[in-house]
């Protein structure tokens, strides 16, 4: 075959996925910067291929298709290091950025135009039955490293702090950073966009540090001015 086949080939490949798949394509132009074009996203976005793998697999576990689910995300994981269970239920417009080491448990649901970072883990707490891993709202960022454990429900746009531990559920358009995961923002209004700067994300610990270091430094002023002699 020349290469001027092999190009036509490649070229109607990729249209072919980029109108299958079109939110989880268009989410990479979006929210990566590094994507630069068109080919490049179909061809090397791990992420993007472990969803496509998704989109295969879970239609023949709702049909109770023994084995052949599991194998296809099992390749998947193989090739692009993210593991997901073909029962879990995705929306559209998922974006995993980077992905190794991304988890996705068989009872997870996750809604639309949601963003994981790499190491995120959707899992359970046991080996309790049924509903056990969490479900996740639209538009909502999970941080790299972070945790979501159990049948919980992580609001709409909220958004994870890379590396926290979250066990409780999390009201629409909140913050969560720590371990264990701790609402440190909360927003009432919408918000447009999605927001993937972790850069700004508050720490609880530190607040709390500066908070007793100032309250230090008031008591030492307090007790230096106490000791001052008292001139006539």
């Amino acid at each position: 075959m020349s290469w001027f086949w092999i190009l036509v080939v490649l070229v109607a490949v990729g249209v072919f996925i980029r109108l299958l798949f079109a939110p989880e394509v268009k989410a990479c132009f979006e929210r990566d910067p590094a994507a630069r074009n068109i080919l490049e996203v179909l061809f090397t976005y791990s992420g993007l291929h472990a969803i496509m793998a998704y989109r295969l697999a879970h239609p023949l576990e709702r049909l109770k298709i023994p084995f052949l689910p599991r194998l296809i995300m099992a390749l998947a994981r193989f090739l692009t290091g993210i593991e997901i269970h073909p029962g879990a239920q995705i929306g559209r417009g998922l974006f995993i950025d980077h992905g190794v080491g991304v988890v996705i448990g068989e009872t997870a649901i996750i809604g639309h135009n949601v963003t994981l970072f790499q190491g995120v883990t959707l899992g359970g707490t046991g080996k309790e039955r049924g509903k056990r891993h969490p479900t996740i709202g639209d538009r909502v960022v999970v941080g790299a490293g972070a945790k979501i454990l159990g049948n919980i429900r992580i609001g709409n746009e909220a958004m994870i702090g890379a590396n926290a531990v979250v066990v409780r559920d999390v009201p629409d358009h909140s913050t969560v950073v720590g371990v264990p995961g701790r609402v440190t923002r909360t927003k009432d209004r919408h918000f447009p966009g999605i927001n993937l700067d972790h850069s700004h994300l508050p720490d609880p610990l530190t607040e709390r540090l500066e908070l007793l270091q100032h309250e230090i430094d008031a008591l030492e002023k307090h007790l230096k001015e106490h000791r001052k002699p008292h001139t006539s």
